[in-house]
C-alpha cells in the first residue's frame, strides 16, 4: 500500500476528495457521498502518517510539525493535481486531499451564467464567489481568470493557500503566489500586491479584517479584485465583511462596499437526477445602485427583492436557481430542498410552471 496507487485508484473512481486517517480505511468522496477507496485495510496511526509524509518536503514536515497544520498542494504527472490540508487528530496523523482537475473547465463545462461570465469585462470592483467548503468556488474562480487570461492584456495576481489550478500565460502575465510558499500571509501578499503592477488580483480566501480591509483598499485603486468567503447567500455575504469590522467602522464599510462591490456568486452542488456528477446551482448578485443602496442603508434583509426584481440583469435568488434545475429534471425536488433557503418558496417556483416533459 502506497500513497501513489491510493490516489491514482481514487482519481479513476471519480473522487473529489480522498480522506486518510488512523483507525479507519483510506475513504474517497465521490459525488457528494463518502465511501472506502478499495479494500484497503484500516490505517494504524504510523501506516497513516507514512503514507501522508510520503507527499512532504522536509521543510513541509517541519512546518507541520511545529504547527500542527498545513496547506500545500502535491502532484502526479499525468494523473491530477492535489490540494492537500494535514492535520493532527486524536489518533495522529490525518490529511484530506482534494482533486483539482489538470484542465481549467470552459464556461460550458460549469454551466457558468452569461451574466457571472461578462463579469470578467469589468476594470475594477470586487467580485465574490462564496458557498460552503467543496462547493466548487475555486473552479468557478479558474474559469472566471482563465476567461481573463485569453480575452486581456494584462497581469494577473494570485494569491492562494495553497496554488490550485496552475494557470498559463496567454495574452496576459500570471503571477501566483503561494501562502506559506511564497508568502507569509494573505496580508502580507495584498500589501506588496501595489508594488507589483497588477490590473486583476485574486484572493483565494478573505478570512480576517485584515485580509478583508486590504482587499477592499486594493479594490478602491482602481483594481479588479476576486475573493472567495464561506457564506451561503448574498444578504449573508455582505452581513459577513460589514461584521467583521468594529462597530465605529461598520457605516463606513457598508458605504465603501455599496460602491466597490460589483457582484456576489453564492454556489451549491446537488447530485444529478443520474448520479453521474455534480451540477452547481448559483444564486447571483449584481450591484445596482438599488442594492447599492440597501447596502449602504444597512437594508440587507430588503437584498432578495431586488435580487427577484432584477432577473433582466442576470440576476437570481437560489430557490429560483434550484426549481430551475429542478424542472430541467438536472436535479431532485429533495436534494433542492436541502439546499434551499425557503422550502415553500422553491415548491412555488416549481410548481407554477411546468415545462413539457416535467416528471416530478
Amino acid at each position: 500500500m502506497d500513497i501513489f496507487t491510493i490516489l491514482q485508484e481514487a482519481v479513476m473512481k471519480g473522487a473529489s476528495d480522498i480522506h486518510l486517517a488512523p483507525g479507519r480505511h483510506p475513504m474517497m468522496r465521490v459525488r457528494g457521498e463518502v465511501t472506502k477507496i478499495a479494500d484497503y485495510p484500516v490505517l494504524t496511526p504510523e501506516e497513516s502518517k507514512t503514507l501522508i509524509y510520503g507527499i512532504l518536503f522536509d521543510d513541509q514536515k517541519l512546518r507541520f510539525e511545529e504547527t500542527y497544520e498545513l496547506d500545500c498542494s502535491y502532484f502526479i504527472p499525468n494523473v491530477s493535481r492535489f490540494r492537500v490540508n494535514v492535520h493532527m487528530q486524536k489518533d495522529g496523523v490525518g490529511a484530506v486531499m482534494r482533486v483539482i482537475q489538470s484542465t481549467i473547465p470552459s464556461i460550458e463545462d460549469i454551466g457558468l451564467e452569461e451574466s457571472v461570465a461578462n463579469l470578467v469585462d469589468l476594470p475594477r470592483g470586487l467580485i465574490l464567489v462564496t458557498g460552503p467548503t467543496g462547493s466548487g468556488k475555486t473552479t468557478t474562480l479558474a474559469c472566471l481568470i482563465d476567461m481573463i487570461n485569453q480575452r486581456r492584456k494584462e497581469h494577473i495576481l494570485t494569491i492562494e493557500d495553497p496554488i490550485e489550478f496552475v494557470y498559463q500565460n496567454k495574452n496576459c502575465i500570471i503571477t501566483q503566489r503561494e501562502i506559506g510558499g511564497q508568502s507569509k500571509s494573505f496580508a502580507n501578499a495584498l500589501r506588496a500586491a501595489l508594488r507589483q503592477d497588477p490590473d486583476i488580483i485574486l484572493v483565494g480566501e478573505m478570512r480576517d479584517l485584515e485580509t478583508i480591509s486590504l482587499a477592499l483598499t486594493v479594490t478602491e485603486t482602481g483594481h479588479l479584485v476576486f475573493g472567495t468567503l464561506h457564506t451561503t447567500d448574498a444578504p449573508k455575504t455582505v452581513d459577513r465583511i460589514v461584521d467583521v469590522f468594529p462597530p465605529y467602522q461598520q457605516q463606513q464599510i457598508r458605504t465603501q462596499l455599496s460602491v466597490s462591490l460589483k457582484a456576489v456568486i453564492c454556489q451549491t452542488l446537488i447530485p444529478t437526477v443520474d448520479g453521474a456528477g455534480r451540477v452547481a446551482a448559483r444564486e447571483i448578485m449584481i450591484v445596482t445602485p438599488a442594492i447599492g443602496n440597501l447596502i449602504r442603508e444597512g437594508k440587507t434583509h430588503q437584498i432578495y427583492n431586488a435580487i427577484d426584481t432584477g432577473s433582466k440583469l442576470g440576476m437570481k435568488s437560489m430557490d429560483r436557481a434550484l426549481a430551475k434545475l429542478v424542472k430541467e429534471n438536472k436535479i431532485r425536488m429533495e436534494d433542492a430542498e436541502a439546499k434551499a433557503n425557503d422550502v415553500n418558496q422553491l415548491s412555488n417556483f416549481v410548481y407554477m410552471e411546468q415545462p413539457a416533459g416535467y416528471i416530478a
